[in-house]
C-alpha cells in the first residue's frame, strides 16, 4: 500500500484515524500498531515476520544491556550481537545476491542464488531499530520497557517504509506523552497533500517523460533530449522523495508526532556541501552521529577527517542498493564534499552565486545519472551524449516536441523547487486572515481534487524510494 493510492487516503486513513481517536489515551500506540502492520502486510504478508522479529530481538537486547549495564562484558557482547542481527538481516536480503555476483565474476564460478525479493523499508526500519540499541548501550536514552510503544517506533506507518529515518532519541517522549490537537491535526492534512499533489501532479508527471527517454536507445537521443531528460529525473526524485517524506510528516502530525524536516529545498544550494545538508536529511544526519562522529568526525586531523568522509559516503551509496552504480555514485559525492572543505568552498564564496549555483546543479545532475543506471556502461555511454562527445544530433523533432509539450511543466518545477510557494502561502495566513480562511482551504481542496482525479485513471505511480 502507498500513500498516493485511493484505497489509502479514502479507506485505510479515515478507518485509522476514527478509530485512534474514539480509542482511550492508553490504548492510541496499540491502534497505531495494529493499523501499521496491516499498513506493511498489505503488499508483503510474509515479510511482517521479518519486521516483528527485528522489533521484538532489539527490545529483549535493550532490556538486557539495561539490565547488565554494571558488567560491560555482557552489556557490549548482547550489543554486539543486536547490531550483528539487524545488519545480518539487512545485508542477507539486500547484498547477498550482489556478493555472490561479485565472487563468481571475480573468481569465475558459478555460484547458484536465488535472490529473494527485497523486504519494503528494511533499509530505514533496520538503522531505527539500530539507533535504538546504540543509544541505549550508550546510555543516552532510557530503555522502553513497553514493548506496545517500541513496537510502534518501529512500524509506525507514516515514515516505516521510506522514512524519514528517525532516531529514537527524537521520539521517545512522544511515543507516551504526546498530545493531539485540531491545530496540529489541521497543520498535518496540509502538509499531506501538499506532498500528495508533489508526488502526484509533479513527479508523476515528469516521470513519464524520463521513462520514455530512458527507453529510447542512445543512439536516437538527441544531446537535448538526454538533457531534458536527466534534469526531468532531477526533478522527478526529488518531488516523489520530497512529496513522500511530507506526506509522512503530515500523517505524523495527524497522530500527534513530530517527525524530522528530511528536505529543505535542496535544488538552491550554492554547495554539494550544502546540498547534503537540504537533501535526506535523516539519513545524513544519522551517518553523522553513529558513523562520522564515532570515527573521530573531524577531530583527529586532516587526512583521517577525508578518510572518514569516504567512508561516510561509500555507506551513504552502499545503503541505496546493491550495485556498483550507487557504490560509485556515493563515492562521486563523497569526493566532491571533500575537495570543497580542501579548498573549493573558498573559492566559491569569492564567486558570483550564480557561478556557485550553475556548478552545484551541474554536480547533482550527472549524479543523477550514476544513480539511475545500474549498468555502468549505459551511464558512461548516457554522460558521452550528454557532453556531445558521442555522434548523437544536438537537436532534433523529439526533443522540440518534449520542450513543446513539458515547457509548462518546468516552470512549474522549478518554482515549486523554491521556498516561493511557502512564502506566499504565509504571507497570506499572516497579512490577509480573510483570504486565509477563504483561498486557502479551497487551494488545499483543489490539489485535492485534482491529486484524486489523477489517480483513478493514473497507471504511473512508482515510490522510487521504495526500493531502497
Amino acid at each position: 500500500m502507498v500513500f498516493s493510492s485511493l484505497i489509502f487516503i479514502f479507506l485505510f486513513l479515515p478507518i485509522t484515524i476514527l478509530t485512534y481517536y474514539i480509542c482511550p489515551r492508553n490504548l492510541k500506540n496499540f491502534v497505531l500498531l495494529i493499523a501499521s502492520l496491516i499498513f506493511y502486510g498489505w503488499g508483503e504478508p510474509l515479510y511482517i515476520f521479518l519486521m516483528i522479529f527485528s522489533t521484538i530481538f532489539s527490545y529483549i537486547t535493550g532490556l538486557i544491556i539495561n539490565k547488565f549495564r554494571h558488567c560491560k562484558r555482557i552489556s557490549l557482547a548482547v550489543f554486539m550481537l543486536s547490531v550483528v542481527v539487524n545488519l545480518g538481516i539487512l545485508c542477507f536480503f539486500k547484498y547477498y545476491g550482489f556478493l555472490i555476483d561479485n565472487i563468481n565474476s571475480i573468481f569465475n564460478l558459478n555460484i547458484v542464488v536465488n535472490k529473494l525479493p527485497l523486504p519494503v523499508g528494511i533499509s530505514f526500519y533496520t538503522f531505527q531499530t539500530m539507533s535504538y540499541i546504540i543509544d541505549v548501550y550508550l546510555d543516552k536514552v532510557s530503555v522502553q520497557k513497553n514493548i506496545i510503544s517500541f513496537g510502534t517506533y518501529i512500524t509506525m506507518f507514516p515514515q516505516l517504509v521510506a522514512g524519514p529515518i528517525v532516531k529514537y532519541g527524537d521520539i521517545a517522549k512522544q511515543l507516551d506523552n504526546r498530545k493531539e490537537n485540531l491545530s496540529s491535526f489541521g497543520e498535518g492534512v496540509e502538509i499531506f497533500i501538499i506532498g500528495l499533489a508533489k508526488k502526484v501532479l509533479l513527479a508523476n508527471n515528469i516521470g513519464v517523460l524520463w521513462s520514455s527517454i530512458k527507453s529510447t536507445p542512445l543512439g536516437e537521443i538527441s544531446i537535448i533530449s538526454a538533457w531534458l531528460g536527466i534534469i526531468g529525473f532531477t526533478f522527478q526524485i526529488y518531488f516523489d522523495f520530497s512529496g513522500y517524506s511530507d506526506m509522512a510528516i503530515g500523517l505524523g502530525k495527524m497522530f500527534g508526532f513530530e517527525l524530522m524536516e528530511n528536505f529543505n529545498y535542496p535544488y538552491i544550494s550554492k554547495s554539494v556541501t550544502e546540498f547534503w545538508r537540504r537533501w535526506h536529511i535523516s539519513l545524513g544526519s544519522w551517518f553523522r552521529e553513529y558513523v562520522y562522529i564515532p570515527l573521530g568526525g573531524n577531530k583527529i586531523g586532516k587526512l583521517k577527517q577525508y578518510r572518514n568522509l569516504f567512508i561516510v559516503w561509500f555507506l551513504t551509496g552502499f545503503w541505496h542498493g546493491a550495485s556498483w552504480n550507487f557504490i560509485f555514485w556515493g563515492l562521486y559525492f563523497g569526493f566532491f564534499v571533500t575537495i570543497e572543505k580542501i579548498f573549493l568552498l573558498n573559492c566559491l564564496k569569492s564567486k558570483p552565486k550564480f557561478i556557485s549555483h550553475v556548478y552545484t546543479l551541474l554536480v547533482i545532475v550527472v549524479g543523477w545519472v550514476l544513480f539511475e543506471f545500474d549498468s555502468m556502461t549505459v551511464c558512461v555511454n548516457f554522460i558521452k551524449v550528454m557532453f556531445g562527445l558521442e555522434d548523437n544530433m544536438l537537436l532534433d523533432s523529439t526533443a522540440i516536441y518534449y520542450i513543446y509539450t513539458n515547457i509548462v511543466l518546468f516552470v512549474i518545477l522549478i518554482i515549486c523547487s523554491t521556498p516561493l510557494p511557502k512564502k506566499i502561502i504565509l504571507y497570506v495566513k499572516s497579512n490577509l486572515k480573510l483570504w486565509s480562511i477563504i483561498i486557502i482551504p479551497l487551494i488545499y481542496l483543489l490539489l485535492l481534487f485534482i491529486s484524486t482525479a489523477y489517480l483513478v485513471n493514473e497507471s504511473y505511480n512508482p515510490f522510487l524510494y521504495f526500493k531502497f
